[in-house]
């Protein structure tokens, strides 16, 4: 856990007065809960028969074959109900709410995969739902926009700022002070004011356990886990049983964007563009202008461009025991298409910023050794943003016409619905 909300130099709570009772109340709450074998019991089965846990870990034996270097291994975090790792932390936030005597869930999204897990979880435990998603946002996801709206949420766009993550945080965190009395913010990334950032962790931990007695299972020789990072809370999960050993290593994979200029990616760890900052309610790396306002970003995945970076990661980056590294937009779209042409398996852009660092290291191991990717998502979420690139023409021409059939007024039960 952190010491009183902070990992060295970073997280704390710095919140305006009206957030302070909730904070409290949340962490005490938090604490209770941990310790109760009946939560934890209730947890353990969400997790069994809700999520789906445990999640694979699939030897790469295609991939690792066309590569050389090192075996490469999947944890397919992709096949956890709702598509994505966020289930475990929404499934387990939402819970704590339920026991805290809280009716009313507010959620914010960037790709789509937290707001969708929090749906689903509310959906499951009765809640009522609310997901703020930066307009950006809802327009390139909409396929997850559609499934949050059929489990019963509602979403709201934000269409202030750069109208995407950050926004729509700012839009959940001023809900949150005039509600707060029946209403939890389930925050999706291991960040925001303490005890957020533990509590995301503690939930996501599930993913680097199993991790870890699969490893003991089949008896590998780790070289590296890799995993995506925006906020971080399926790197933070992933790392959590490792971050006081010496090894393996571990990476983090951030978001390189379009190319190394302010504005053209989103890379808090490396370089030089981020500095010390207090955004959001807590104290990390951020990327900001030359007048302290915060910067804009750019990542082709949605969930990769959230301009600060979850304060355990960013201390644990610090000390060394994460090594970081960024990952452009194009090495992150031949990664994806790399997974599916020799596994099978399609990658969200998220996770495919990690499998794209995954390759590079495997590619320069010795044979024998493993390197761990963090599938976090699986990217059947992404069509709208994969197709035009991988088959412009034929996408064009789908959309146009699906466009000619609704202004046209055709009947969907012609084609077979009921």
């Amino acid at each position: 856990m952190s010491a009183q909300g902070y990992f060295n130099r970073f997280g704390g709570r710095y919140v305006a007065e009206v957030l302070r009772r909730p904070l409290e109340d949340l962490e005490e709450g938090f604490a209770h809960a941990m310790s109760d074998p009946s939560f934890l019991t209730r947890l353990e089965v969400l997790r069994r028969d809700f999520i789906g846990r445990p999640t694979p870990l699939l030897f790469a034996e295609n991939a690792s074959r066309e590569i050389g270097g090192a075996d490469i291994y999947i944890k397919m975090e992709g096949l956890a109900h709702t598509g994505a790792h966020k289930i475990n932390n929404a499934i387990g936030q939402a819970l704590l709410a339920k026991r805290m005597g809280k009716t009313r869930i507010i959620a914010e999204t960037g790709a789509g995969q937290h707001g969708l897990a929090t749906a689903s979880a509310c959906a499951r435990l009765g809640l009522e739902c609310v997901v703020y998603m930066g307009d950006v946002d809802v327009r390139r996801q909409q396929p997850n926009v559609a499934a949050m709206e059929l489990y019963g949420a509602r979403v709201i766009p934000v269409t202030s700022g750069s109208r995407t993550l950050k926004d729509a945080i700012n839009e959940a965190m001023r809900d949150w002070a005039a509600s707060f009395e029946t209403t939890h913010y389930l925050i999706g990334s291991a960040l925001g004011p303490a005890p957020f950032p533990d509590m995301v962790r503690e939930f996501q931990s599930v993913i680097g356990r199993e991790t870890l007695d699969q490893i003991a299972e089949r008896k590998l020789d780790v070289e590296a886990l890799v995993a995506c990072v925006g906020g971080g809370s399926n790197a933070i999960g992933f790392f959590e049983p490792f971050r006081s050993l010496p090894a393996p290593r571990l990476i983090g994979a951030e978001a390189g964007g379009i190319g190394p200029a302010v504005g053209e990616n989103a890379v808090r760890m490396t370089g030089t563009a981020a500095s010390d900052g207090i955004i959001h309610g807590y104290k990390s790396r951020f990327l900001v202008t030359e007048d302290g306002q915060v910067a804009e970003t750019r990542s082709i995945s949605a969930g990769l461009d959230y301009p600060g970076i979850g304060p355990e990661l960013a201390s644990l980056g610090e000390s060394g025991r994460i090594e970081f590294t960024s990952v452009t937009d194009d090495k992150a779209l031949d990664a994806v298409r790399f997974f599916a042409r020799t596994e099978g398996v399609i990658f969200a852009l998220e996770s495919a910023h990690a499998g794209a660092a995954a390759l590079e290291i495997a590619r320069n191991c010795s044979p024998h050794k493993a390197v761990i990717v963090n599938m976090s998502g699986r990217g059947d979420k992404d069509i709208f943003i994969t197709s035009p690139v991988f088959r412009p023409e034929q996408w064009k021409s789908f959309l146009a016409a699906e466009l000619s059939r609704l202004e046209a007024g055709v009947d969907i039960h012609l084609f077979g619905g009921n």
